[in-house]
């Protein structure tokens, strides 16, 4: 797209906020029916990109992100209500799923049926206050999803092949469908993976360079 096109050797030069906002605009581009919502207030995600330059595809909604399940929900809810054959997609984390509005929208999907939606949670384990399991667990998640009438796969979420394979399953699923990966917080550094400290924090350009290294050895 004009004036996003960025090669590998100049996307190095950006923060991984800023090659987000480009690789979301890139896929609003190609895709024409791609919608973005945001709770976003500070603006650290970059995700504002694809606001300036979709601005009737873009919606801050300036809620807590795990709010944005309900309003996922409603979207899928939406779409079937409209006869629209429209998927809708959600990516939550194991600490934000101990909230209880994220369960009362697994019941609305439930309710409504919604086999348009696919949720997507990662599982690393690990929250900004700690370990999930000292915080609050919210295992079996697995289970958990079963009972309230979702169909689900478990994967290694930093497996690309084992995601592609995921939304197959997704698109031939006639229930609500859950996607839960199983990921390592920070993978591929040494100084960040399983580390909870990095969850809200951002390197330095010394460590920046080092994480860089070692993502591209």
């Amino acid at each position: 797209m004009g004036g996003m096109a960025y090669t590998m050797t100049d996307t190095t030069k950006l923060s991984t906020a800023e090659c987000y906002g480009i690789a979301l605009c890139e896929l609003g581009e190609e895709h024409k029916d791609v919608v973005a919502l945001t709770a976003d207030l500070a603006k650290s995600t970059k995700i504002g990109m694809f606001g300036e330059h979709f601005p009737d595809r873009f919606f801050n909604v300036g809620i807590a992100e795990q709010n944005l399940f309900g309003v996922a929900a409603g979207m899928a809810k939406a779409a079937k209500y409209m006869n629209k054959d429209i998927n809708v997609y959600t990516l939550l984390g194991d600490g934000e799923i101990e909230e209880g509005q994220v369960w009362e929208a697994f019941m609305f999907a439930k309710q409504y049926n919604l086999d348009n939606l696919c949720v997507i949670i990662d599982c690393n384990g690990l929250q900004i206050d700690g370990p999930c399991s000292e915080v609050m667990s919210a295992e079996p998640i697995d289970e958990k999803l079963k009972a309230f009438g979702f169909d689900y796969t478990v994967i290694d979420g930093n497996d690309f092949d084992a995601i592609e394979s995921a939304f197959d399953k997704f698109h031939k699923s006639d229930k609500p469908f859950a996607i839960i990966m199983k990921t390592v917080k920070g993978k591929g550094v040494s100084y960040m993976e399983n580390q909870v400290g990095w969850h809200g924090a951002a390197p330095n350009k010394e460590q920046y360079e080092q994480a860089v290294a070692e993502l591209m050895a």
